[in-house]
């Protein structure tokens, strides 16, 4: 098995908990309760529903302020225009449901912080599409208020880099930091129930070995929830994708790295199968016949003149991982994706960035691959 594994991956295994920088502790931790999963509680689909069940009385009454839509048909940018406009009525409407949401995420969070795998868990960063929002900031903000105002000595704070960067900024700290001594570019992946964005991430490594100043430098997204292709169709247009920003890469005289780092929903197996958790994804990718990391690999064999490598690990994995630079005065913390559901990642600082104990381990694991 763990020859298949180098074999497959060309670097580390698949869903791996020991990484370059970090531990991961724990991740895709699904806890419930008497209602079912305690995720479904601080969900995007959850902050919708409180808001609906405040307009409900007003509806009837024929005075609703956000008007006839339902919450899910009112994007971001609408809520927090109202959040902020003119309307007081309407603001205080967004504001009673952030408020109710910030206690659902508090408690969910407590939860995790007293579960035994989040046990002295630091700082959490929360990221995912919610976040991406003046609502989704207050929540976090108010959430970490009622945190501490309960005894937890945690900080809770939003995603430095916008959510869709960073699940593939993310993606750089999957390689050994040998791999950028030469390139200063890698592809990544990042898999999502309703996208699937690829990207080309710049590492800026000369600049910052820590990689805190790495930029995504072009990125493509597919919607694929409204074609509703088959697995394999989706695969198809993940590599054209890939191909497509390969060449735009070398067009514009960068370096690639013949690396792919991908993020998946769900349980990622250190053979590149997945688990369980992807059942938003088109198609069965639970399947035992199925691995997008080798289907990867025979689509893109080589990334300029060297043998392509692909890892992939969870996508709240991912995500979190694109805050290792900037997590370094704490040993301990986590990250939670509020989306479709929560997705959750508990680390631990393995080593401190630029460390002489980290350039000696990286020339060792440099000179065991040679």
């Amino acid at each position: 098995m763990a020859e298949e594994i180098v074999i497959t991956t060309g670097i580390a295994r698949h869903g791996a908990s020991r990484l370059p920088s970090v531990e991961v502790d724990s991740f895709n931790l699904e806890l419930k309760d008497d209602d079912g999963f305690l995720g479904d509680r601080a969900s995007k689909g959850a902050f919708r529903q409180i808001l609906d069940t405040l307009r409900k009385p007003l509806k009837k009454a024929g005075e609703d302020p956000l008007g006839r839509k339902s919450a899910e048909a009112i994007g971001k940018s609408a809520l927090d225009e109202k959040l902020m406009g003119d309307d007081i009525h309407a603001a205080a409407l967004v504001h009673g449901a952030i408020e109710e949401f910030a206690q659902e995420l508090a408690y969910v969070t407590e939860r995790f912080l007293k579960s035994k795998a989040w046990a002295g868990t630091e700082r959490i960063v929360v990221g995912g599409g919610f976040r991406e929002s003046r609502v989704g900031e207050l929540a976090i903000a108010r959430s970490d208020i009622i945190l501490k105002a309960e005894g937890f000595k945690v900080d809770l704070v939003p995603i430095r880099y916008h959510p869709d960067d960073a699940g593939l900024i993310g993606c750089l700290h999957l390689a050994p930091s040998w791999i950028f001594e030469a390139h200063d570019s890698i592809l990544a992946v990042d898999i999502g129930g309703t996208n699937i964005r690829c990207g080309v991430v710049e590492t800026r490594f000369k600049k910052a070995p820590d990689l805190s100043k790495a930029s995504v430098w072009e990125s493509e997204l597919w919607r694929h929830a409204d074609d509703e292709p088959t697995r394999e169709a989706a695969v198809k247009r993940v590599v054209k994708m890939l191909k497509g920003l390969i060449t735009a890469a070398e067009a514009e005289g960068l370096k690639l790295a013949p690396f792919i780092g991908v993020a998946c929903p769900g349980v990622i197996n250190e053979d590149g199968s997945i688990e369980k958790g992807a059942q938003n994804l088109p198609g069965n990718w639970e399947s035992s016949k199925f691995n997008l990391p080798a289907s990867l690999v025979e689509a893109i064999p080589r990334v300029g003149d060297h043998d392509t490598a692909v890892l992939m690990h969870n996508d709240g994995v991912v995500q979190g991982l694109s805050e290792v630079p900037f997590m370094q005065d704490v040993e301990r913390w986590g990250v939670l994706t509020i989306g479709t559901g929560l997705g959750n990642a508990r680390f631990t600082n393995r080593r401190k960035n630029n460390s002489k104990d980290n350039d000696k381990e990286d020339k060792k694991e440099k000179k065991s691959k040679e």
